[in-house]
This record gives structure tokens, C-alpha cells and sequence, in this order.
């Protein structure tokens, strides 16, 4: 018997609503964003969905996303783990930037290379940069060659695989539901490894902020369906929003 497997990337961040890139920077909820976290928690209800262990990052907009979902939802005393493994992609250089005048400043093809491609990193953070996650307390006890100064789609897989397989996996197979509150990569990242998705595929794959992804998985945790939990049109109309993000304004 295995569990079944919920995604959710954070509800909108106030850096969303300025449209930054926002990777590894701490930025919180926006009130739109605590709401559809909210939603999210009723999706659950609604599917009698409820998750017997969740997983997130250490970045406050997942945390909080995590914590107004199972408030919600009256599950408060659900067993959480934080790891900074499930972070948002490390945007590097490009990190507080806003995506339609980057645009603007080096045209559309190259930042749709740095933002959707698989394996092409954004410009690396210098190592003196105070945004370098070496000077973040939270970091602190890790391994500083674990640190990034900026990912691509691939590097962040690469961290990720290693926490899904250690952590998640045991507690699927044990039958458990579980739930994975993280971000737009990250979770890209997984969807990628679960359904074996071409390089070229994933890059085209959007995934809204506070919106459930329900995964119904085999015997082997292979996937025997996916599907995002809501309205279709709404589903698409948040995926297509997030699409045109790096559109010149």
C-alpha cells in the first residue's frame, strides 16, 4: 500500500505581486497569497484529503503557506519538517530583480534561457555578496559547498532528489498522505522525476501559486495519475499568468 502525494507551491508572495525574482530571498505572504493558501486548505477538506506528515522549506512564504492550510483545515498538530532542500531556486545575480525590465535590459530570448531553461544557470552571485546564503543564519550548520549562488532547473533537482528519496519516499510507502508546501522549482523539479518529463516538457510546465497538485501513485511510487485540485479554467488561467511573467510590460 502506498500514500497519496499533495504539491502545493506557496501562495502568492509580495514579491510575486512586484513580479521579482525572489529564489532564496524571505519574503512573506501577500494577503491575496494567505487567502489561497486558505483555498488550499478547503480544497483538501473538500477532497477528504488530510495529510498525515508535510514537508516544506525554510522560507517563510511555504512555512506560513503550510501553516494557514492545516489551520484551516483543523490539523494543526500535523508533524512538519522544514529543509532547505525544498527552497526555492537560487536565482543568483537576478535575485530582486523585476522580470519585465530584465527583459528589457537583455532581451527576452536570454532571460527566458536564465528563467525557464533546464540546465543553464542565471548569473552566480559573487561570493561576497551579502544576498550569498552563506551569511544567512539559517545556513549556518551546513556545508558551504552546499550553498548555492545560483541554480538552474537541474542543479535544483539535484538537491532535492536526495531529500525526496531519504524522507518522502519512507513515508509513502508506510501509506501515508503526505504534503510537499514549497515553491514553483522545486516542485518543478519533482514533477519532472515523477512523471519522467523531457527536459523540454518541464520548462513548459506552470505551476500557480496555491493550487493543490494530487498525485495517485503505484506500488513502485510511479505515477498512475496527476491532476491540480479546483476549477480547470481557473487552473489554467493561473498557469497561463505565470507564463507571461517575463513579458516586456
Amino acid at each position: 500500500m502506498t500514500g497519496k502525494l499533495l504539491l502545493v507551491r506557496h501562495g502568492q508572495s509580495t514579491w510575486n505581486v512586484e513580479n521579482l525574482f525572489t529564489g532564496w530571498h524571505d519574503v512573506d505572504l501577500s494577503d491575496l497569497g494567505a487567502a489561497e493558501a486558505a483555498r488550499a486548505g478547503r480544497e483538501l477538506l473538500a477532497a477528504n484529503l488530510k495529510p498525515q506528515i508535510a514537508f516544506t522549506s525554510v522560507l517563510k512564504r511555504a512555512i506560513r503557506t503550510l501553516w494557514i492550510m492545516l489551520d484551516t483545515m483543523d490539523r494543526m498538530w500535523t508533524p512538519i519538517e522544514g529543509s532547505w532542500r525544498l527552497n526555492e531556486r537560487h536565482y543568483g545575480a537576478l535575485q530582486g530583480l523585476d522580470k519585465a525590465q530584465t527583459v528589457e535590459q537583455h532581451g527576452e530570448a536570454q532571460v527566458n534561457v536564465w528563467r525557464r531553461s533546464y540546465d543553464v544557470p542565471p548569473p552566480p552571485l559573487s561570493a561576497d555578496d551579502p544576498r550569498h546564503p552563506r551569511f544567512d543564519p539559517r545556513y549556518a550548520e551546513l556545508d558551504p559547498s552546499w550553498l548555492p549562488a545560483g541554480e538552474s532547473l537541474k542543479d535544483t533537482l539535484s538537491r532535492v532528489l536526495p531529500y525526496w528519496e531519504s524522507r518522502m519516499v519512507p513515508e509513502l510507502r508506510a501509506g501515508k498522505t503526505v504534503l510537499i508546501v514549497a515553491h514553483g522549482n522545486s516542485l518543478r523539479a519533482l514533477v519532472k522525476m515523477l512523471d519522467m518529463m523531457s527536459e523540454s516538457d518541464i520548462v513548459g510546465f506552470n505551476i500557480p501559486t496555491g493550487i493543490p497538485i494530487l498525485y495517485d501513485l503505484d506500488e513502485q511510487l510511479q505515477p498512475i495519475s496527476r491532476r491540480f485540485l479546483g476549477d480547470p479554467n481557473a487552473v489554467s488561467a493561473a498557469q497561463e499568468a505565470v507564463r507571461r511573467q517575463a513579458e516586456k510590460k
